[in-house]
């Protein structure tokens, strides 16, 4: 019999499993799903452990599991915020049958697999050195957007869990604040996650073709990406700079709340889509764009995670320092 250990990152959009020995960070054992394909959570959890049998032949449960998910994980129900999937964390614990299930933040397990990173998996974004101990802020577009923060110390780091993405969106320009008009008409308060993530994207898109009295000509964000990328829609253009430049702003603010002296790093499966623009938009001059304290943002680095599969990565490194810590 073989022990063994189940970690998952689930969002809206994918989920994503790996099977580890225990103390292992990382495994070759990794299986990705689409949430949609699959009417609830236990489906796709049943041919999991299938598949894992059949790679490894274990018939044994796993001894420990840990799901980082992308809603609060603070109560027994959890149910997600961007996908139609819930389950009940005591029948999880029944079904796979292992001696524990810790259920997280997405965005927890992201500041685990922070403290993991390798120099050469980031991309840093003005600013000068991180300074040692000071806090840190982590901000993420995704299908939704994760915010948290970390805050390391001497041999060790402590996070703190958020769901910061929900907070009021604040519109700096006209052109915000006209878009910000449209949404609040759809959805009644417009919170950052409504502009700063995938769905976020496809939200400016059809305010700015209202705004411009247009029709819209794409149904989707990868398709408003790639027409902003090719240059072939000035409105996808408009709309990636919005999205820039109103990720700028909410990660200055997030440095601004934490004192994140430690840095901002930007995750998610968002922004790598289109790294380059990003990198040349106006994101930076945004994020130290504070009035009185832009001396203050100007020396705080700026990270984009480059690195996949992270909220996998910190699973693993939360299972790690639960069994240190028994």
């Amino acid at each position: 019999m073989s022990t063994w250990y189940l970690v998952a990152d689930i969002g809206g959009t994918n989920a994503r499993f790996s099977a580890l020995k225990p103390g292992q960070l990382e495994s070759e054992l990794q299986f990705f799903h689409s949430v949609d394909e699959y009417p609830n959570f236990e489906n796709l959890l049943e041919i999991i452990i299938n598949e894992i049998g059949q790679v490894t032949g274990w018939e044994n449960p796993p001894y420990k599991a840990c799901f980082a998910v992308a809603c609060p994980a603070d109560a027994d129900r959890i149910s997600f915020t961007n996908s139609h999937w819930s389950f009940s964390q005591s029948k999880i614990k029944k079904f796979l049958k292992c001696e524990s299930l810790i259920v997280i933040n997405d965005f927890e397990a992201v500041a685990h697999g922070i403290m993991e990173l390798k120099d050469d998996e980031v991309i840093q974004i003005g600013g000068g050195l991180p300074v040692k101990n000071r806090a840190i802020g982590i901000l993420g577009a995704g299908t939704g957007l994760g915010v948290a923060g970390l805050l390391p110390y001497d041999g060790g780091y402590h996070i703190i869990e958020s769901e910061g993405g929900h907070s009021d969106y604040s519109p700096i320009s006209e052109a915000q604040g006209e878009v910000v008009r449209r949404l609040r008409a759809k959805f009644g308060r417009v919170s950052l996650e409504r502009l700063l993530s995938g769905k976020g994207i496809f939200n400016i898109y059809l305010a700015l073709c209202e705004i411009r009295a247009s029709k819209p000509t794409y149904s989707a964000p990868a398709q408003i990406v790639d027409a902003a990328l090719s240059k072939a829609d000035s409105n996808s253009v408009a709309t990636l700079d919005m999205f820039c430049e109103g990720m700028g702003s909410a990660a200055g603010n997030l440095a601004l709340t934490f004192g994140a002296k430690g840095g901002i790093y930007l995750a998610g499966g968002v922004i790598p889509k289109f790294l380059d623009f990003f990198l040349n938009s106006n994101f930076r001059n945004k994020f130290e764009d504070k009035g009185r304290f832009v001396s203050y943002l100007k020396s705080i680095p700026v990270y984009i995670i480059r690195r996949e599969n992270l909220g996998l990565l910190g699973a693993s490194k939360k299972l790690i320092k639960v069994d240190n810590n028994d």
